[in-house]
């Protein structure tokens, strides 16, 4: 017996494993596939090491359920990837999806933890946590080694302390514009890095779906991601900022499937949520009216995009409905 033993899962316990179990499935197809393709020696290693902390989160996850009498869900499985298909994305690209997976895995595991009562589901997270952070730094270390590593822009030092007086620090619509803030900057330039790594991804689904709906979709996305790309670099210029340039998200001419039309479909929901969530805290981060509007349009054209991805898998039976509160009527035979 322990001391959690007469204590249920909460909404948000529950909300948080079912998230995590679906991602990391997910996660395990992917990097699977990427194993078998990877050849540099500290890239192999780096998506053996994310790859392994998938495999555990899922076992634990899966006792959890089994212990808390829940019902496993299905997520995904080895029927959802061809790990002997051709080789679809550069060394250089998986390093920075895995680094990517840091990231959100980073991103995740913040939120869930705080979310979390019961000693043995926080003690999971922290470790999740941790493993999210190695695999960052990890990834972060190789990129700076082999030169890969994309730096946002430099700006000079502060040398003085300087206080806000004018309403014009909040402009942008017309007229002369303050340069960006430093925050600002941070927002353009990461949300730039992840549109561009998303397309090449979502390019390399549009070659190889089954379905030439999914390859329409997923051709509209990666447009989706160069047009936001172009939007953020553009306002870095205009501040007369350098805009990085990412020349090693590779992606072959294999047209062989590797993934499942559902699990792409799944990646590409949860890269435009994440990315909604993104734009959100850029809007927060963001003083200037022009930055503020151009990211609540794009979140705009992210929710049309995406609320069409959803009638796509509804239509296909692929949503798995997470734990939900009864329906009460139902019950009651209303």
């Amino acid at each position: 017996m322990t001391s959690h033993d007469h204590i249920k899962l909460t909404s948000s316990e529950l909300s948080s494993l079912f998230g995590a179990y679906v991602s990391d499935t997910l996660s395990i197809c992917v990097l699977s596939y990427f194993l078998n393709h990877v050849e540099d020696s500290d890239t192999k290693d780096c998506v053996k090491f994310a790859l392994e902390s998938a495999q555990t989160r899922v076992k634990k996850e899966e006792s959890i359920f089994r212990a808390e009498g829940i019902v496993i869900p299905v997520a995904f499985s080895e029927q959802d990837v061809n790990v002997r298909a051709p080789r679809l994305y550069s060394d250089e690209f998986i390093l920075h999806y895995v680094s990517n997976i840091g990231v959100m895995g980073l991103n995740a595991y913040t939120t869930a933890l705080p979310t979390t009562a019961r000693q043995d589901i926080r003690e999971f997270f922290s470790l999740c946590l941790q493993a999210a952070t190695e695999l960052f730094n990890q990834s972060v270390d190789i990129l700076l080694n082999k030169g890969l590593y994309i730096r946002p822009p430099y700006i000079p030092y502060p040398q003085v302390t300087e206080f806000v007086h004018k309403q014009h620090f909040l402009a942008g619509w017309l007229g002369e514009q303050r340069p960006l803030t430093s925050t600002e900057i941070s927002f353009l330039f990461m949300n730039l890095y992840r549109n561009t790594l998303g397309s090449a991804l979502l390019t390399g689904f549009s070659q190889t779906a089954h379905s030439k709906e999914i390859r329409k979709y997923m051709e509209r996305g990666a447009e989706i991601g160069q047009h936001h790309s172009a939007v953020f670099a553009k306002f870095l210029e205009e501040s007369n900022l350098p805009v990085p340039t990412v020349s090693h998200f590779t992606v072959t001419d294999s047209v062989e499937a590797v993934f499942s039309d559902k699990l792409m479909m799944s990646h590409t929901a949860a890269l435009y949520n994440a990315g909604s969530g993104f734009y959100g805290r850029s809007i927060g981060g963001s003083s200037r009216k022009d930055l503020s509007a151009a990211y609540s349009r794009l979140m705009i054209e992210v929710g049309e995009y995406s609320l069409d991805g959803a009638k796509i898998m509804i239509e296909n039976g692929w949503v798995e409905k997470p734990p939900s509160a009864p329906n009460r009527k139902d019950l009651a035979g209303g």
